[in-house]
């Protein structure tokens, strides 16, 4: 038995037809070449990315810290510098005259200050500052971001990809981070430290990316404020920084008055 055609009146509401055709030339715009959204890379890679582009793994550098007061006056300091592996940090303070001598040792969480003529090195904590400005101890001995922190989160935010960081354990210096990164260089614009409240403790500003000598651009300098220090400012200029290979005994505490020797 056959069945009568059933059709399909053409003559029917046709107002949505406007709007497939709109949503059909949108989707074939976004197709087009360049225009297709970029891949979201995997959080935790490109923060070891991050790390390597701010620092080689063992180096040795010459870095400039100023603090600069509400009033505008400065004061400054030239530090050489080496880091062995993830954890193991060592500053030399050359000048001013009066902090010549004085070195700073980071193994892991834990940090030392040799001062000469005083005996043996002095325990010291993360959030102080051997400096005295909004730099604390954790910033100027700054391990890979990757060993403290773990990459919770990316997202994309105004052309760049922006990381949220979680400590991983008590002893860091910041609970949180949030972390601004230039998608082609891989290097970070700002990042912005958070207390386990919530409360922002400082914003770090990295700029003029250069070689610096091993052949990696790189921001060459950090600036930092705090709400925490209104009127304050404190920052960070990177002469040179160097692969090196350093043996185990210079991260000791013995080696702490002989940092010197580097040097020559």
């Amino acid at each position: 038995m056959s069945h009568p055609a059933v059709s399909i009146p053409l003559s029917g509401p046709r107002h949505w037809l406007p709007a497939l055709s709109l949503l059909v030339s949108l989707l074939a715009l976004a197709l087009l070449p360049g225009r297709l959204p970029a891949a979201v890379p995997d959080a935790t890679a490109l923060l070891r990315e991050v790390d390597r582009v701010l620092q080689p793994e063992s180096f040795e550098m010459y870095r400039k810290l100023i603090n600069i007061e509400p009033d505008g006056s400065r004061k400054e300091w030239v530090l050489y510098s080496v880091k062995k592996g993830t954890d193991n940090v060592l500053a030399l303070f050359l000048s001013p005259a009066s902090d010549k001598g004085r070195s700073t040792l980071r193994l892991g969480d834990n940090m030392w200050l040799y001062i000469p003529n005083v005996g043996k090195p002095i325990r010291i904590t993360s959030l102080q500052s051997v400096t005295g400005g909004v730099f604390n101890n954790a910033d100027i001995l700054r391990l890979d971001f990757s060993v403290e922190y773990d990459a919770e989160g990316i997202e994309e935010a105004g052309g760049e990809w922006l990381l949220r960081l979680k400590a991983k354990s008590g002893a860091v210096a910041y609970d949180r981070l949030k972390m601004w990164v230039e998608r082609q260089r891989k290097v970070p614009t700002r990042i912005e430290a958070y207390a386990a409240s919530g409360l922002l403790i400082k914003t770090l500003y990295y700029k003029e990316v250069k070689d610096l000598g091993d052949g990696v651009p790189r921001p060459s300098v950090v600036e930092t404020d705090s709400p925490l220090y209104k009127g304050y400012k404190s920052v960070m200029i990177w002469a040179s920084v160097k692969p090196r290979k350093l043996d185990d005994e210079v991260f000791t505490l013995a080696f702490m008055g002989r940092v010197e020797e580097l040097r020559r």
